[in-house]
């Protein structure tokens, strides 16, 4: 529970929220935590769990305050604070949660610029007055794992699913605002060249798991086809002929979403028979 402690954070860093209250000495609840022992102030951006709708502007977050129900007030404890930031003395830290309980450091923030209301739901879905802090990290870089921004959105798609075609339709007229955008990091594989055209090279424009011609010619005139590795990179398969196949886009796809067992089975036996 030292200055030196939270000086040692780098972005990306998760916590669980222990390990983010022992830093800060913080309460352990919140989207808004202010610490008199460290002088400062941790607010939460919950992409999982959370009815306020914070969203990204390239280098820029559009915070939404404190309060759950009802018209929001500046002057409402640390809504109070953040406003005052420039001033008080306080430093400004921000987690992003892109996991239920997993706390993402993203750094430390300022305010940019004077707090604007807009409307959103209130936790009974009713429309109310609330404040918008517009905050910059000090670094000026928000990178996002491409692994997290995914996981959020399966888990939004997993809930849309749920609700019903009257309260989708509610929520949706609700999303007028501008799109939420900020700078992804993913993990790229280096695949090797020769595997790829040699994989291409033995399908001779047919798919290798529908076994139908490829749907369309590149600009080369060239049967368009994907490779796919049949274990993926990602769950440390390797990059060699033997386990790398050529799909038609479809297939691919289905791959993919699916990754069937017999598929999965069908393909290991014809990269090996070729």
């Amino acid at each position: 529970m030292t200055k030196s402690a939270i000086a040692r954070l780098i972005q990306g860093d998760k916590l669980n929220n222990k390990q983010l209250c022992n830093t800060f000495g913080c309460s352990p609840q919140g989207g808004m935590r202010k610490s008199n022992s460290t002088n400062s102030l941790v607010i939460v951006s919950n992409h999982i769990k959370s009815i306020y709708d914070d969203r990204w502007d390239i280098d820029t977050l559009h915070y939404t305050g404190m309060g759950t129900t009802g018209d929001q007030s500046l002057n409402f404890l640390q809504n109070k604070t953040l406003s005052n930031c420039k001033t008080n003395g306080i430093s400004v830290h921000l987690f992003e949660v892109f996991r239920d309980k997993e706390y993402t450091y993203t750094g430390e923030v300022i305010l940019v610029d004077t707090p604007y209301t807009e409307q959103q739901p209130d936790q009974n879905g009713n429309l109310r007055q609330v404040y918008i802090f517009p905050l910059q990290l000090n670094s000026k870089f928000h990178s996002v794992l491409a692994e997290d921004k995914l996981h959020v959105y399966k888990v939004k798609q997993k809930k849309a699913k749920r609700l019903s075609i009257e309260e989708l339709a509610k929520r949706a007229s609700q999303s007028t605002r501008k799109i939420s955008c900020s700078q992804q990091t993913t993990t790229i594989y280096d695949r090797n060249v020769w595997v790829v055209e040699y994989t291409k090279r033995l399908a001779n424009g047919i798919c290798q798991l529908c076994h139908l011609p490829a749907p369309f010619n590149n600009l080369k005139g060239e049967p368009y086809l994907e490779t796919h590795h049949i274990i993926w990179l990602s769950r440390n398969g390797i990059d060699t002929p033997e386990n790398t196949v050529a799909l038609c886009p479809n297939c691919h796809k289905k791959m993919h979403v699916l990754d069937l067992p017999n598929d999965v089975a069908l393909l290991t036996n014809r990269a090996n028979n070729f």
